[in-house]
């Protein structure tokens, strides 16, 4: 393209400016009406604080969690203000400490009995009920990396893979809100690029989609600019995912004058001002929207917001026409509107997206590709094996969500997706033969649902050796959604202990040594039994009846409320019959996943509330995706 050194001197002013004009947007919510007993579950809550947790608090904890608090736990802040949102993590991590036995220390001059630790667990479980009614700030995000690739594609039907260039995203419930100076080069690179795909140089025909975005060159200078804000509102309407306001457009024409000033075509001018949108802020984040005129600290999401927010959480993909079009017409509120909406997207196959970025989060695989294995001991995990063993979660995941299946079936189910390397671990190559992935009936009960599979049995694995510890955390924090206070400082890896003390003991028995430490043994007395219970499979997933030095695996075990099994189907059986406790787990990770925070006070009541919704429908997996998308906290924010 002609004048390419102006066109970058130029380039790199409006970057600068507009990476500068970030809109602090406001929104505003309203309240919904609460329940006819709020106001007595409050009274009760209150009287609960005072009577009870108060005084357990003062003479169990504050002596070490108080005006200088051990591990970050401050629970003479908490007991000031019990329903804030900063003591609502204070309150968790001292119920999970609590529950385990690990706080108080044993040390401590007075211990609580197991009645009391009982007791306190309840009597927290009712300061939810002090939270004010508040939805949470709408979180402003940057999109991720898949979210830019498939946003470009849609929008200039450029490949996804063009952002193939940005790093690997950090997970976790929330996304990054910043751009680094390596980031923004990246972007304006990308942004480079899908120009030079889209616009053709100076001379030749103009491609399809350039016509489309820029439409006809006007006969005459005089009405260039003009056709600019024209173009101007048609390119930000669909990167911004909303109309733009009159001041975002000021600023897009300012860039296309000052390519003009600096004698670029009309075409080279409106791709300035195209780049100027690829890099703006309203572009790459998703944006509260503008400011509205009012007093109350709550308010629904506009329809722009609720568009976004829910195509991106099941898409992963800007808002479609029809979506877009519901947004314009201010109709996606209505919750028929916007629960007939969610079904319609949960039903395309782009909906395969919410594993992508939810499950496999979820499940802990999303590093299984790049995850260290020792090649001498297992050979087998080459990256041919790697995605089939991914391909496996995931294709069973969409099965779920497309049959609307009840969410105990990611536990217990009785069939996979297979080809013929990953059977090989199953020990059914003979009956699944080539790489194409297949459904497949099991007939063996240790096997099928999540806690068989080999994507979460060696991700939760090491390099050489299989980890019951890591397996039993997973177990309670993934699937059963229990807390697990952190493990305390210095406290050696099994392969640190001491050689003449662990000769001849099995993995089980040295790991047990860790409960011969009193700082150790609380929390793994919780949770190596369940760990234990999936020795069975070695650390890439295949059975085995004996563990790497040939002495016989004993892979019974108990969960923490006492009830016992003797092996993985057993296990699973257990699980199952806490399927309250899998879906709101699950429930309450989608949450805090589409909001992209953690979740606080009030949050908890809403879940109580979607959770009865779910039971009436048998716990069935669409019903829980589709009662978060139409929630309280998902369609409202708080503004002030």
């Amino acid at each position: 393209m002609r004048h390419s050194g102006v066109f970058q001197t130029a380039a790199t002013q409006v970057v600068g400016l507009v990476l500068a004009l970030f809109l602090n947007l406001a929104c505003l919510a309203q309240t919904e009406e609460g329940d006819n007993d709020e106001a007595a579950l409050r009274a009760d809550a209150e009287q609960t604080f005072k009577e009870k947790v108060g005084p357990f608090v003062k003479k169990y904890c504050t002596e070490c969690h108080g005006s200088r608090p051990k591990a970050g736990v401050n629970l003479q802040s908490a007991l000031r203000t019990p329903g804030a949102t900063s003591s609502f993590l204070h309150w968790k991590k001292a119920v999970a400490n609590v529950k385990v036995h690990d706080m108080p220390p044993e040390h401590a001059n007075e211990i609580p009995t197991d009645e009391e630790r009982e007791q306190f667990i309840e009597w927290i479980g009712k300061l939810k009920y002090l939270a004010p009614r508040d939805p949470g700030r709408y979180v402003i995000r940057r999109l991720s990396k898949v979210e830019l690739g498939n946003t470009l594609h849609d929008l200039y039907g450029v490949d996804s893979s063009i952002v193939d260039s940005l790093p690997e995203e950090v997970v976790g419930e929330g996304y990054l809100n910043s751009i680094s100076p390596l980031q923004s080069e990246l972007f304006l690179d990308i942004a480079n690029r899908v120009i030079e795909q889209v616009v053709s140089q100076d001379g030749k025909a103009s491609s399809e989609v350039q016509k489309r975005l820029f439409g006809w060159t006007p006969c005459h200078d005089a009405d260039f600019r003009n056709a600019a804000r024209r173009v101007a509102r048609s390119l930000a309407r669909d990167a911004y995912r909303r109309p733009p306001t009159e001041t975002e457009l000021n600023v897009l024409v300012d860039v296309f004058d000052l390519a003009r000033e600096n004698q670029l075509s009309y075409p080279a001018s409106l791709s300035l001002m195209w780049k100027a949108v690829l890099v703006s802020p309203q572009f790459l984040f998703i944006t509260p929207a503008v400011a509205e005129d009012s007093k109350d600290p709550v308010l629904p999401l506009d329809n722009y917001q609720l568009a976004s927010r829910l195509s991106y959480l099941l898409w992963s993909a800007p808002p479609d026409a029809e979506l877009s079009a519901l947004a314009d017409q201010g109709q996606l509120l209505e919750p028929g509107v916007l629960r007939a909406q969610a079904e319609r997207l949960l039903k395309h196959d782009r909906s395969h997206a919410l594993f992508d970025s939810f499950g496999a989060q979820w499940l802990g695989v999303n590093a299984l590709t790049t995850q260290t294995f020792d090649p001498d001991v297992f050979p087998q995990m080459t990256s041919e094996l790697r995605q089939a063993m991914l391909e496996e979660v995931r294709l069973f995941f969409i099965s779920i969500v497309r049959e609307n299946r009840n969410v105990l079936r990611f536990v217990e189910c009785d069939y996979t997706f297979l080809n013929e390397p990953l059977a090989k671990l199953y020990g059914l190559e003979q009956s699944v033969q080539g790489n194409t992935m297949r459904r497949v009936t099991l007939k063996d009960p240790n096997r099928g649902g999540i806690l068989g599979m080999p994507a979460t049995l060696a991700s939760t694995s090491f390099p050489s050796r299989t980890s019951p510890v890591k397996r039993g955390v997973w177990v309670l924090e993934q699937i059963l959604g229990e807390q697990i206070p952190p493990p305390p400082p210095d406290i050696p890896e099994l392969k640190e202990q001491d050689q003449k003390n662990t000769e001849g003991l099995t993995l089980r028995q040295r790991t047990e040594l860790h409960q011969s430490e009193s700082t150790c043994a609380n929390c793994h007395k919780v949770f190596d039994p369940i760990g234990f219970g999936l020795e069975n499979f070695d650390a890439i997933g295949r059975w085995r009846e004996t563990d790497d030095d040939g002495l016989a695996i004993y892979s019974a075990g108990k969960l923490p409320n006492g009830d016992n099994f003797s092996n993985p189907a057993e296990l699973k059986a257990l699980l199952v019959e806490r399927k309250a406790d899998l879906a709101r787990n699950l429930t309450e990770r989608l949450m805090a996943f589409a909001l992209g925070r953690q979740l606080e006070g009030y949050d908890e009541i809403v879940i109580d509330q979607l959770m009865v919704r779910i039971a009436e429908d048998e716990y069935r997996v669409r019903t829980l995706i589709t009662e978060v998308i139409t929630s309280y906290l998902f369609t409202h924010r708080k503004v002030r």
